[in-house]
């Protein structure tokens, strides 16, 4: 059985187009979210064994989603995935406790590299 994969992003595009590029792998997207509210609630549900987190988004955003899923489950596996490519977020990022931080646009290897480090640290 593959991993499980929640994708939080508010573009419905971007959650497609992970949905396509994880469709030949070992990796199952198994929820979709547009906002961090809807993240935590589903997380619970869904225990997924990474998540890709955009950062900007309306209502929370990533960086804190991240961290109230991380100060919940500390075993979270949290990927960022963002077009917000600044140093300060991405030391952010790693502070809180994210895995890896891929930038958009992204393309398939990238993203499939990514989660593969993700579950070898």
């Amino acid at each position: 059985m593959g991993k499980k994969i929640m994708v939080v992003d508010d573009s419905r595009i971007v959650q497609l187009q992970l949905q396509r590029i994880l469709s030949d792998t070992d990796y199952e997207v198994v929820a979709c979210c547009q906002s961090g509210e809807e993240a935590l609630s589903l997380y619970e549900q869904v225990h997924p064994d990474l998540v890709t987190m955009d950062i900007l988004m309306p209502g929370m955003d990533g960086l804190e989603t991240a961290r109230t899923i991380l100060q919940k489950h500390p075993e979270a596996r949290i990927l960022m995935v963002s077009s917000l490519a600044y140093d300060d977020t991405i030391n952010e990022a790693k502070d809180i406790g994210a895995k890896g931080f891929v930038y958009k646009p992204f393309d398939p290897e990238q993203i499939v590299m990514s989660m593969q480090k993700a579950f070898s640290e």
